[in-house]
Order: structure tokens, then sequence, then C-alpha cells
């Protein structure tokens, strides 16, 4: 194993390193280099949940689907083609080995990965299907470019390719010589904020008898958790590549049968130094980037959620990955890629590089995924955001609400993107009707801190959920499932969903347990009665009263005394009947008929109504 206690190279390493440049500017991987067809060639992620769910076989081993990859260990090559394409039209993939280092016997095997095993992300699940999936493993230290050429009978030809860089495993010791002594803040920190994370002490802890506690004894902490709370544990691996298993058979170390504290500081400092969750757990082995003094192309950098499911993906207790695979954030819409005032909220990049103040925008399209909101290298204060909620800065409303992290704690994450985007005050009065007329789906900050909705000047008050419910939206929209809940993986959690329509299966289901810290127990429903807002002398579950202000609403709103479910808006709208249905458009948008802030949207509603009444005589 190397270990460079400084960033100096004697001549031996400058002639590699130069050898290394001068084969990537000579193999560098063309991507698309002739295609006809949307296609792909990508490193497919395999979970835990794969193996178990799917019934891979035994001998599958996880992975995140990084380019760079240790070796002897499995990278999953997958060829995707456009889903529009007729299975019966894909003619063949003919897959080549483009270049190798030298001395590798390295060859492209069957994928134990059967038909039955899906396209992995959800998004790319709706644009693309498997043509064909190879199983490759480095056996030499280097570079490997392999291309993978699609042939269809009728669509046309798509020749991909890609690199993979196979390395050996060094530990966060090597990585500290770069990224633990510069600027706060800067790629040459991250170590240092890393080093307070959860990540940096899973292993320590676990081994010392501090892990997680079941019936008041440690938890039994085997290798079947090293594979994720370790460098590089990879039993399926054939081939020395310093990952922890290795070391551990190096060093000739056996793991203790009491977890009792001293137990890591008891164990060799090589395998120290390959213990816990860290760099190269979600960046592949960096032995390629440190002796080139650093070239990012050898080290992967992806905010794929693949990084982080090969891990977080064992239901039922580690179930993130499940939630958030069913959630709407993992097949976002594709229309705003491109489009620079879009993908600050709607691409995992583009939000990304809009918290960092990073810019041109990036205008590609990737789904909001873990490390959309989750800084992974704990520079939000881990000391105290547990879970590296990638900000907690103060939220400014179009409307110059401030929302700050006091206030609305974790939740403050949520309202970056989740408010209406215009200021109704101005707005209203100086924008058209239009198809596009009204706030931005989903303002629900807006709604919550009970702010930027047309008030005819009215003082209309709100709910007290922005005061009494700590974290706000995380505290309701995440809450947790019991592990033998039908639904669980369905609702709550990171599917952000509360609630679940069931199926023939499974039951319905309504995460109300937020809402009986408050209102009760016997609470049940979102739709419990509250008052008769609408009037009608009949006090119905508060959305249903809700639903009937909206309902009388619309009545008002051209074609003025027709009855409708939605309205549409166009240039001929009078400027009453605009200031009306802009707070129809609101509270349509919240989503949630009044459970955000009952008060403001019956107050919206009510003033609405009583306007349009009066505009009309």
């Amino acid at each position: 194993m190397l270990i460079f206690s400084k960033m100096k190279f004697p001549l031996a390493h400058t002639i590699a390193i130069s050898l290394v440049v001068l084969m990537i500017a000579v193999c560098a991987p063309i991507v698309n280099a002739q295609t006809t067809l949307a296609a792909q060639l990508i490193s497919r992620p395999v979970t835990n949940d794969d193996i178990n769910g799917l019934k891979l076989p035994a001998t599958v081993e996880r992975s995140g689907g990084l380019n760079t990859v240790g070796l002897g260990q499995a990278a999953y090559l997958e060829a995707d083609v456009d889903i529009t394409v007729p299975a019966s039209q894909i003619a063949g993939v003919k897959w080549t080995i483009a270049s190798q280092p030298s001395g590798s016997k390295a060859v492209l095997e069957d994928s134990p990965l059967g038909s039955n095993v899906p396209v992995y992300l959800p998004s790319d699940r709706l644009i693309y299907q498997v043509a064909a999936r190879k199983l490759f493993r480095p056996d030499v230290s280097g570079i490997y470019n392999i291309s993978a050429t699609i042939t269809t009978s009728g669509s046309g030809v798509a020749t991909l390719s890609m690199m993979i860089t196979g390395s050996t495993y060094l530990g966060v010791s090597a990585c500290s010589q770069c990224h633990a002594n510069g600027k706060s803040g800067t790629p040459f920190s991250m170590v240092n904020a890393w080093s307070q994370t959860a990540h940096s002490q899973i292993f320590t802890n676990s081994i010392d008898g501090q892990g997680a506690i079941v019936n008041g004894k440690p938890y039994p902490y085997t290798s079947e958790c090293w594979g994720c709370h370790t460098v590089g544990f990879d039993t399926g691996a054939a081939d020395p590549n310093g990952g922890f298993n290795t070391v551990m058979v190096q060093s000739g170390w056996v793991a203790p049968t009491d977890l009792v504290a001293g137990n890591f500081a008891a164990m060799p400092k090589a395998l120290q130094n390959v213990s816990n969750i860290q760099c190269e757990n979600c960046h592949g082995p960096g032995s390629n980037h440190v002796v080139t003094g650093g070239d990012p192309r050898l080290i992967s950098t992806t905010y794929t959620a693949g990084t982080c499911v090969q891990c977080h993906a064992e239901a039922p207790f580690h179930i993130k990955s499940m939630e958030w695979g069913n959630s709407a954030h993992a097949i976002t819409t594709t229309d705003p890629a491109g489009n620079a005032a879009c993908v600050g909220c709607h691409t995992n990049n583009g939000f990304v590089d809009r918290i960092k103040g990073v810019g041109p925008a990036d205008l590609s399209y990737d789904a909001i995924s873990c490390q959309t909101c989750h800084e992974p290298h704990g520079e939000t204060n881990p000391s105290t955001n547990l879970h590296l909620v990638r900000t907690l800065a103060t939220v400014t409303l179009a409307d110059g609400t401030k929302v700050t992290s006091k206030a609305a704690g974790a939740g403050t994450l949520c309202m970056n993107c989740h408010q209406a985007r215009v200021d109704a005050a101005t707005y209203v009065p100086k924008t058209a009707g239009s198809t596009y007329f009204g706030p931005h789906e989903g303002p629900q900050a807006d709604m919550l801190m009970g702010t930027n909705g047309f008030t005819y000047g009215q003082d209309i008050p709100s709910s007290a959920h922005r005061e009494v419910v700590a974290d706000t939206c995380v505290a309701c929209h995440t809450q947790t499932p019991a592990s033998t809940d039908p639904a669980l993986g369905q609702v709550g959690g990171h599917t952000f969903k509360m609630s679940f329509p069931g199926t023939s299966t499974i039951p319905a289901e309504q995460m109300v347990g937020a809402c009986q810290t408050c209102h009760g127990s016997d609470i049940t429903t979102f739709n419990f009665p509250l008052l008769d807002y609408d009037g009608d002398g009949v006090i119905d579950g508060v959305q249903t009263e809700v639903q009937h202000l909206l309902n009388n609403l619309a009545v008002l709103l051209p074609p003025v005394g027709q009855a409708k479910t939605d309205i549409t808006i166009d240039a001929t709208w009078t400027q009453p009947q605009l200031e009306a249905a802009y707070n129809y458009r609101f509270v349509q948008r919240d989503g949630s008929l009044g459970v955000h802030n009952v008060a403001y949207t019956v107050g919206l509603l009510k003033a609405s109504i009583e306007n349009l009444q009066k505009s009309s005589k």
C-alpha cells in the first residue's frame, strides 16, 4: 500500500505521470462518437436491495456505479438505448476494450444482472431500456477505454465509449496530504469537515461498543457491516487492492469478540487508515489520482444516487434509496433542463451550483437526488447538522419575507425551491392574464409562513404551524413508518409523501403522527373537522371545507356562473378576476387544501369571493 507523506515525486513517478497523462490524451473516451439515436453507456450501481429483491446470485457484489474501480472489483457496464426503439429492432451490441494497461489480462465477461434488473435511475427508466450488459474487473492499475456499438434495424446506430480507471486504495492519510490543508470551504479542506461527521466515526464507534444498542447491548458488529463502514472491503475481489480486507489479511488482525472501548486504538495503524466511511468510499480508489498529483480525471466525482445508495439501500433497515425511488424528486421533469432560470431548482447539478454560487448554470438534466439536499463532506456545520443538510442559510421569498433556520429548522432547505417565485402585491396588478398566470407550482413556503397571497390590503391571520412545528416541512414530510408497515417505502421518509392511496394488497395510509402531537391521538386523517368555513351550515373536514371554498370561487370566475373543477385564465380576464385567480392558484398549487395554513388559506379565499361579489354589482 502506498502512503505519501509529502506530495513530492521522484523521477520514476514523474515518468509514470507523463505516461498516464499521455495515455489519457491518446485514449480519452469519445462519448457518442457515432450516434443517430439516444443512448448511454454507464457503470450501473448495484445495491443490496437489488441483490435481495431481484434474487441475484449470492456472488454479486455491491457497486456505487463509479468509473474508478478497485483492482479485482466489479464494474457492471450497461448500454442503454431509447425506450421508444422496439426491442425487436435492437440487432445487437458490439463490446470492445479499446485500450488497457500493459500486462492487463482483463476481459469483458457476461453480466450476472438478468433481464429482470431494470435501468437503475427512476428518471432513466422513463427514457431508456437496456440493450446489453457486461461485467468488467480491472486487474492492473491504469486506464481502460471501453466502447459499445448499439445497432438497430430501423432506428440507427450509437457508438459509445467510457473510461474505467483501475486503482488501489490508499486511505484517508493520502487524501489528507492535499485535502486537509486548504482554505475552509474549498476542496482542499474537505477532510477537516468530514472528520466531524458521523461517517468518519462509524467503524471506530461500533468496534468500540458505542454503536447501535439493541436490548441494552451493542448490536453485533460483524463483517456484514464492514462493506459499507470501511474502505474497499470486498471479499469478492480476487486482486489485492489496498482495501480493508486486503490490509486485514496482511496485518493479521482478528476482529475482537467483545465490543469495548480501546478496540480501535489497538488495531494496526494501516488498518485504521482504511476504516470508517471516507473519501474513497464515494470517490473510488485514489492511487492513480495521487501519483499524478491530483488529476481529476482519475478519481470519480459524481452526484448520481449510486454513490450513496450502494450503502443506503437494504430494506427494511436502510430504506432511504427505496423511499427516494418512489418520490417525485427521483423523476423531476426534464422540461426545465437547458433553461438557466429553472435548473437551479429542477436539477441536481443546477441546485448545487446555485447554492454554491457557481456560474454559469449547469444546464444538463439530473434528477433531484441524495446530494442535492445533503452535502456529504460535512461543510455545513456537522456538529449541529447531523443529517448534513446542504444549506440552512436564510431564504428570502419573492415578497421579501426572510425565513431563517432558527424559525424553520431543516425545512429551510425545502423553502429554497418550494415557493411562489413572484411577489403577489406587484405581480398581480401588472401581469396580463394567460395560462401561465399565477404563482409558480409549489408555493408551500409562502403558504406555511402566511405570506405572499393577494390580501386586498387586509391583515389575514395564520395558523400556528410555522411557530410550533420544529423543522417545519421536514418534521411532517419525512416521518418514518415502522419497519413492519406494509406501505414502507411508499409513504413518509424520503418519499416526502404524506399519504398513500393504497393498492389491492396494501391499505391506504396517511402520516398523521406529527398531527397527533398537537391535535390528539384520535386524529386519523388530515381532513378532520374544525369549523364551518364555507358557511353551508355543515362542519365538514377542513380539506373538504377548503375545496368547497375553491368551488365557490370558481363559480364566480369565467365562465361566470358555471361550476368547474379548475380555471383557465386568459387575456380577457378583468383585474378583480385576476386578483381572485391568483389566490385560487396559490391555494390549489400549495396542494395541502388548508393543512399547511388553514387560517391563511380560508382568509384568502373568503377575501377573494367577497371582492368578486362586490365588483360584480
